[in-house]
């Protein structure tokens, strides 16, 4: 038998957690936007919200279905040990992002019955956000397996813990959400956004640090990883902490762009933080990447074919964000 010339796992790991990544940032603050549509100063303030958001909502979701077909083709024990592991969380998921679909195509139709799209659109971004701050949250946990099945039960994943990390990822979208609005809007709208962004990410702060000491508790894996000795992986929080000073700096300063892309640096340095604990494990506490992939003559023809998708993607997104870029009025907008 020939041994491959080089390893695929590490490409495919990479190509799954950008996947992962992409998804959390792109659709994470217009979810953010849906939570915090109740608390809008009024109904046009709604509107501006709904419309920064409109042409690239759909698109945004193209990240969760490449990282989800690319999971299934390169690591399948994934597959076969997280759906029916976290089989009512996924369906949570699944059906709070079809929810607010439905509310936010509808709710621009409707005249009486709005305010019924409006809690809508809430109650599914909520939904949504919850359920995938609960399965990051039973990731860390690990999974009951034996013979690379699952052997749990189906609420196992609904534990103190991932309720924690559900609430966090609530708070962490709504803070997205709200930096968003900053960039996007203007007048008394960018004021509103303003005044809650230190709130949310005092909210975000308080929940990470919650875990933080949660996390290593749980799983001496981690913590041997974090405390063990000097580790270069302490560099992740401490910029992640940078990134928060960054926001509430930005806000105080009234600046545009800045609180944005400081919460995006905040999610992704958190989120490295989080792979560099659990690294190799991908089922955790039993199976590493190496275990759960699929044959190499596998990954490396569908690797043929994903190269040539992701730059279309990549290229769509950046077009579209170009294309719709600036403030959006009250009044004017997508629809």
């Amino acid at each position: 038998m020939v041994e491959p010339v080089f390893d695929l796992v590490y490409i495919w790991a990479g190509i799954i957690a950008f996947g992962v990544i992409m998804y959390v940032l792109m659709d994470g603050f217009d979810l953010g936007l849906g939570m915090l549509f109740p608390f809008a100063p009024d109904e046009d303030a709604r509107d501006v919200m709904m419309n920064s958001i409109a042409p690239v909502w759909d698109g945004n979701e193209t990240w969760l279905i490449l990282g989800g077909t690319g999971l299934l083709a390169a690591f399948p024990l994934v597959y076969a040990v997280f759906l029916p592991a976290l089989y009512i969380g996924v369906f949570l998921l699944l059906a709070g992002l079809i929810f607010r679909g439905v509310a936010f195509e509808f709710r621009f139709k409707a005249k009486s019955s709005r305010y019924l799209w409006n809690w809508s659109f809430t109650i599914g971004s909520t939904v949504a956000a919850f359920a995938q701050g609960a399965v990051v949250g039973a990731y860390i946990e690990g999974f009951e397996t034996q013979n690379m099945q699952y052997v749990g039960g189906a609420f196992d994943w609904l534990t103190p813990f991932t309720v924690l990390t559900g609430l966090g990822l609530v708070a962490g979208y709504a803070l997205l959400g709200a930096t968003w609005l900053i960039m996007k809007s203007e007048g008394y709208i960018q004021a509103w956004a303003y005044k809650i962004t230190p709130w949310l990410l005092l909210a975000v702060l308080v929940v990470f640090a919650l875990i933080s000491v949660w996390t290593p508790i749980i799983d001496p894996f981690v913590a041997d990883r974090w405390f063990g000795g000097v580790s270069l992986i302490w560099i992740l929080p401490i910029l992640a902490l940078l990134c928060a000073y960054r926001i509430f700096s930005s806000v105080r300063q009234k600046r545009n762009g800045t609180p944005f892309l400081a919460t995006m640096g905040m999610f992704i340095f958190t989120y490295l933080g989080l792979l560099a604990s659990k690294f190799p494990y991908v089922v955790p506490p039993s199976y590493t990447l190496w275990d759960a992939s699929s044959a190499h003559e596998s990954q490396l023809f569908l690797l043929i074919g994903l190269l040539f998708v992701i730059p279309f993607v990549l290229a769509y997104t950046a077009w579209t964000y170009w294309v719709f870029r600036g403030k959006v009025k009250a009044g004017e907008g997508y629809h």
